[in-house]
């Protein structure tokens, strides 16, 4: 049975019971996390560059704001959306429309749209920053070694 089938998503406020939230790889369960996602998701925007810089300053002093607050699950859930705004702009900036495969399940040749990839670096260099902040990484040690 894994962490996902244990927990009661729809109904567990994480910011409230943080020692039921698991890291996990990558952007696993970014969601799924409430209150963050519904705090997150309304600034995740990667359309254009512009929007792209807005959304990721937007999501990065979000991330301020929770390491201000010693919320280190709202610090992972930023970054989270930091790096799933870096993945998505990258896969549609490969691929027209973000669809790697064809409806055969084959890979669709790349395509790269430029205003996409810049779209995913401005992402990234936001994402890279938070990924090596010293606190978090700190906060994130001590999160795992106390709850898993």
């Amino acid at each position: 049975m894994s962490y996902y089938d244990t927990i009661d998503f729809e109904n567990t406020d994480f910011r409230k019971e943080p020692h039921k939230y698991k890291v996990g790889r990558g952007e696993q369960g970014v969601l799924m996390i409430e209150p963050y996602k519904g705090e997150i998701l309304p600034n995740w925007r990667f359309k254009t560059p512009d929007i792209a810089q807005e959304s990721s300053d937007a999501i990065y002093q979000q991330f301020c704001e929770y390491k201000k607050q010693d919320d280190f699950v709202g610090m992972d859930m930023a970054r989270k959306f930091l790096q799933m705004g870096y993945t998505r702009a990258r896969r549609y900036a490969n691929y027209p429309g973000g669809k790697k495969y064809n409806k055969d399940g084959e890979l669709n040749e790349r395509d790269i749209d430029e205003t996409k990839a810049k779209s995913a670096e401005i992402f990234e260099e936001k994402w890279i920053l938070v990924r090596e902040d010293e606190e978090y990484l700190e906060k994130k040690k001590a999160h795992q070694k106390k709850y898993g």
